[in-house]
Order: structure tokens, then sequence, then C-alpha cells
């Protein structure tokens, strides 16, 4: 056990609190139960608790704490959820979300699907969840995440992290009624968080909520590769 590493779990987690970006004791909790410095590249781990993006490779990152934490808090998760995350990356989001949907120990555990469309990344995040302990709880699958995850449909939250110039439509035909979605939407260089609300009726309810970046939403109902060029 690496006590540095604790404390400054420690620290992030209370200067989050008082920006007032982790606002609820669930996300509180998951955030100082995960270890961070599993889940970035071993040349990044000194890094792990700096607020900031860090790259994990292929041209992909692993969110900025604020960010999962944000994420996290708008997705408003309880324990038994089945959740579907798009872009595994690291695969420190869905050990954060799986915390809170599948406690350990947990009488009705929920389940945590991510969706990778590159394999090495994907094989990056089932090492990363196993050595932290989440993989009982998360499954990681390869493929075009715009396209969801069918076979374990309906969904009670869809978090997608990576951006859309849309909200791709099979997530919106997965979320469950009365369901909620969380994606970044918008062109190239600027995105909104969207929160998407799926009343039990059916209808789509949309707020926007606050400007980010993050790398593209690639697949059939996203970017292309060659209309995304850095």
């Amino acid at each position: 056990m690496n006590y540095r590493f604790i404390e400054e779990r420690k620290r992030l987690v209370e200067m989050l609190k008082r920006e007032g970006i982790i606002r609820s004791k669930k996300v509180e909790r998951a955030l100082l139960n995960v270890p961070r410095e599993l889940f970035v590249p071993e040349n990044y781990r000194d890094l792990a608790y700096a607020d900031t993006p860090l790259p994990i490779g292929k041209g992909q990152t692993i969110s900025a704490p604020h960010m999962v934490a944000l994420m996290t808090e708008l997705l408003n998760l309880d324990e038994g959820m089945k959740v579907l995350e798009i872009g595994t990356g690291s695969g420190y989001q869905a050990a954060v979300i799986a915390e809170i949907v599948a406690p350990k120990n947990s009488k009705k555990p929920g389940k945590v699907i991510t969706i990778e469309r590159i394999p090495e990344l994907a094989e990056f995040a089932r090492r990363n969840l196993e050595r932290a302990g989440y993989i009982d709880r998360v499954k990681v699958v390869v493929g075009d995440g715009t396209l969801g995850y069918p076979k374990e449909a309906p969904y009670d939250r869809i978090i997608v992290t990576a951006a859309a110039p849309d909200i791709p439509k099979p997530l919106l035909e997965q979320l469950k009624p009365g369901g909620r979605m969380v994606i970044p939407v918008g062109n190239k260089y600027l995105q909104y968080l969207y929160i998407v609300d799926k009343t039990p009726s059916g209808r789509i309810i949309i707020n926007k909520d606050i400007p980010c970046v993050f790398v593209p939403l690639i697949g059939k109902y996203g970017w292309k590769v060659k209309e995304y060029l850095y």
C-alpha cells in the first residue's frame, strides 16, 4: 500500500469538495476508494492525482479528476443500476461508477458495461480493472460505442466520455424510460455536457451544462476518422 498516493487522493477529493464539484457522499466515497494511480501509465503515475487529463496512448486520455467527479454527479447513480459507458479508456471512470452501483458485498449489485473501440486500450483497461479489483463488476467490450450494446439494453444510465457531433440514436433507444445519459456534444474544438433524460413515457428532455473538450467519438453515429484530423 502506497500511503503517499492515499494522502494525495484525500487531498484531491477535499479540493473537489471545496470547489463544489463533489456534492454527494457516494461520489466522494467512490473517488476515495478507487486508486487512480493504477489507471494511468507507469511513467505518469507521479501525476495520478493532479487535476488534469493524462495521455494513455493511442491518442487518448484519462479525463481530469474534476470531470470524472462532475459527470458521475450528473449521472445521479444508485446501487443496483445497470450503466453503459462509451469510451473505456483506462477503465478509471468505469471503476468509479462500479463503486456506486455495485459496491463490494452489495445485496443488489448493479453492473457496468463499457465499450472501447481500440483493442489495445480495452486490454489496458481490463488489466487495470483486474489489478484494482473491479473486473467482476465491469464488463469491457471492444466495438463501436456509437451503436451501444443492445445485448444488455435497456440501461438505467449511459455515460459517453468522448465528444459527439450529435447524440447517437442507438444510445437514445437503449436508454431505459426514466433513465439518464450524460454526453459531450459539439464541434471538434468545443463541446457542452448534455444531460439527456428520458421520461417514463419516452419523451427526451435535454439540458445543456458546462463547456468541455473531449477526444472525438469515432463511429457510425459519431465522427469519421477522416473528418476528425488533429
